[in-house]
């Protein structure tokens, strides 16, 4: 069989691994009724379980970084695949609550471990002009494990009992390993000098794009943390319509995160993001004003795509950054945007539950969009 050529096998071994992390993170949201009754766990001890794995991907984050930057791709990515092997198991036969938060732990502690070395490994294989495209296909590719994971895990419970998506996830991980043994580069090239944390926030673009991640993310928490109670109340949507609406915003950010990583490899990464910026301040309150669900679901499909021009330009445009300086510290870099993508999952939810409290949600999501249009300001004589 004839092997891959390097471009293919980076990216086909990113995409897997991104598309199978997401699936594994996201197998666990339909199983939390049957976890609250079997083990008598409040809301409290729900946050703590999730919660567990962003604090322990933020712990991760500047460690796993330096390793990839200084030891190589491979390796990280190796160690990594172990322990989400091993944590995978662990929901499979626990019955313990103190069990599930370890393992939720050292599952975020693996997802460090594979986004920051798999974005290296991208940058590491794909120029500048190509860079976009096959960064917002691998990005796709962990969209795709979003909308799958949860109706699959629903699915495998429901006809073969609670081991069962952890269980079938198990397997996904075993081709995953195939995927990284057998198609990451054995000897990995010369990387040049290390950059140093502080040099890469020294550079305005990166801190602009840092910025923009933060932006991104808090969007979709903002939304998430938000519409679904509007949903119910005046709409008088149900739970599985409420679903089928983010599912639409998803699935609308996975078909547009490569032709926007793509777009910006051709017209450059800051006007893509200054498109986005434009449509958030325009798009982000229509879900809240619109009469009927259809409308909304448009407007959630609208926020969607919006998600990708601003989000989807951010990785290549850092790794550009850290090329121009003669280095190839990838993972330092965007280990930066993984810093900031988990500030703004932390903060969208904040700031919006107060908003909404104190002003309702239609001026609330207005607000917000005046953010977006704020950093559009200031994002004014910047390329890229």
């Amino acid at each position: 069989m004839r092997r891959p050529s390097p471009q293919t096998a980076a990216l086909l071994v990113t995409a897997l691994a991104f598309h199978v992390d997401m699936l594994l993170y996201y197998l666990l949201v339909p199983l939390l009724p049957r976890y609250a009754r079997e083990l008598g766990l409040n809301p409290v001890k729900v946050g703590i379980l999730f919660g567990s794995y962003a604090v322990a991907l933020l712990l991760a984050t500047f460690p796993v970084a330096i390793l990839t930057d200084r030891f190589g791709r491979r390796a990280p990515m190796l160690w990594g695949l172990a322990g989400l092997a091993l944590t995978t198991l662990v929901f499979a036969v626990s019955k313990q609550y103190w069990l599930l938060v370890l393992a939720r732990f050292f599952q975020g502690i693996a997802g460090a471990a594979t986004w920051l070395p798999g974005m290296a490994l991208l940058a590491d294989h794909f120029p500048s002009e190509s860079r976009g495209k096959a960064m917002g296909t691998a990005f796709a590719a962990a969209n795709l494990g979003v909308l799958i994971g949860p109706p699959l895990s629903g699915f495998l419970d429901l006809h073969a009992g609670p081991s069962a998506p952890f269980l079938f996830g198990a397997g996904l991980v075993g081709l995953d390993a195939l995927g990284r043994a057998f198609l990451l580069p054995e000897v990995e090239a010369e990387r040049g000098p290390r950059l140093p944390f502080r040099q890469l926030l020294s550079n305005p673009i990166i801190r602009l794009f840092a910025g923009a991640m933060a932006l991104g993310s808090g969007l979709w928490a903002l939304l998430e943390s938000t519409l679904p109670l509007d949903m119910d109340g005046r709409l008088g949507l149900n739970a599985s319509q409420i679903g089928w609406c983010f599912a639409a915003s998803a699935l609308a950010h996975t078909f547009t995160s490569p032709l926007m990583g793509r777009l910006s490899d051709r017209i450059g990464r800051v006007k893509v993001l200054r498109m986005g910026l434009v449509l958030a301040l325009v798009l982000l309150p229509l879900p809240a004003l619109l009469p009927g669900p259809w409308w909304v679901v448009l407007a959630m499909m609208g926020l969607g795509s919006t998600a990708s021009f601003i989000m989807s330009p951010c990785s290549p445009a850092v790794a550009d950054q850290v090329e121009r300086q003669g280095s190839q510290s990838f993972a330092s870099a965007f280990s930066i945007l993984n810093l900031a993508y988990s500030v703004g999952l932390m903060i969208g939810p904040l700031v919006g539950g107060f908003l909404v409290q104190g002003l309702g949600l239609p001026v609330a999501l207005g607000l917000c969009g005046l953010v977006f249009g704020g950093y559009l300001f200031a994002a004014r004589g910047f390329t890229a």
